[in-house]
């Protein structure tokens, strides 16, 4: 069996082409594909946009404009991880605006109601830390954020 990998199919109401160049406008090794339009036989009026591929950060991606029958929720989310607080704060500001919404511990929606952890690497290592005290006072100070602040979750790990 050969396959090309996988597909995240995104699911919008009407906003599928706009979400695919807000995608790409933000990650690097990012691009626009090709474009899907209704024909006269439907469903959708003809010329409008059925789906969009898009690659994001390397990721292969299909915007779909499927309607309003479903959204978005938290169950499904995706991760970035981040090397420094430059990237973290680069992109917590570009997926929250426009309308996006903070959410706690490195969690929050973007305008089309999108889940995404963005999430330091040196976190990762600090709260899988051996010493469980340290990963432990980590966790605590990650649980208190919204954006999570490197120099605070450093400071917090080591016992400051």
């Amino acid at each position: 069996m050969t396959t090309d990998g996988f597909t995240t199919c995104l699911w919008f109401d009407g906003q599928a082409e706009e979400a695919a160049h807000h995608y790409v406008s933000i990650f690097k090794n990012s691009r626009i594909g090709r474009t899907v339009r209704y024909t006269e036989a439907g469903p959708g009026p003809a010329g409008t946009v059925v789906t969009v591929e898009f690659v994001a950060n390397g990721q292969r991606f299909v915007a779909l404009n499927g309607g309003p029958e479903f959204k978005f929720t938290e169950a499904i989310s995706f991760q970035i991880e981040c090397d420094d607080q430059e990237e973290v704060d680069y992109y917590w500001t570009k997926l929250t605006e426009g309308g996006g919404e903070p959410g706690p511990c490195g969690w929050l929606k973007d305008k089309y109601g999108v889940s995404w952890q963005v999430v330091p690497k040196r976190l990762i290592e600090m709260v899988s830390d051996t010493d469980q005290d340290k990963a432990a006072r980590a966790t605590e100070a990650m649980l208190s954020m919204g954006r999570l602040d490197i120099a605070e979750l450093e400071r917090a790990y080591a016992g400051e």
